[in-house]
């Protein structure tokens, strides 16, 4: 079993019986006393996100998931496989659909978090722009459901009849007079 330590390793000298510390960014490899290859932090965490991208990618329950996955993504996805989450397609008025998960009893402001979620989990892997004011775009776009607008964030979906893969669309506020 090979030891993963951070930047630095701990070895000890024969000669010496203080602990010295090696900066292990200066070697390529590094053994300890047991011969097992010691790996700095990054070089861990690279192999070890090389590993779950190739189990990622390779079984058939889990590769509907983007390679660089996120904890709650994996939630949300284990939530839906159990029936407690349900699937919202969110149309925007460019034509892109989003298809945002929500917990089964969840409110609009549920919805709301979803969609900020998948946005910016969305813009941060394309390397785009990093933030949005939130604020402001629901101040000046409202969802729509089947011709009412979601207008109550604590009312549940199921109030307004919304269910798992229906079609919600986001459509920009008129100004009131």
């Amino acid at each position: 079993m090979s030891d993963i330590t951070s930047n630095f390793t701990e070895s000890k000298s024969p000669n010496d019986s203080k602990d010295t510390f090696v900066d292990s960014k200066e070697t390529e490899e590094m053994q300890d006393e047991d011969g097992e290859l010691v790996l700095s932090h990054q070089e861990a965490m690279s192999k070890v996100e090389a590993s779950i991208n190739e189990i990622i990618s390779t079984d058939p329950l889990l590769c509907d998931l983007p390679p660089e996955v996120t904890l709650e993504e994996i939630n949300s996805f284990i939530a839906l496989e159990h029936g407690q989450a349900i699937v919202v397609n969110v149309h925007r008025a460019d034509g892109e659909v989003l298809s945002v998960v929500v917990v089964q009893n969840g409110t609009v402001l549920d919805l709301k978090h979803a969609i900020k979620r998948h946005m910016t989990l969305k813009l941060s892997r394309s390397k785009g722009k990093k933030h949005i004011s939130w604020k402001y775009i629901w101040k000046r776009h409202w969802l729509y459901f089947d011709g009412q607008k979601l207008t109550e964030d604590k009312k549940l979906l199921k109030e307004y009849g919304i269910r798992n893969k229906d079609e919600v669309t986001f459509i920009k506020r008129l100004k009131e007079k």
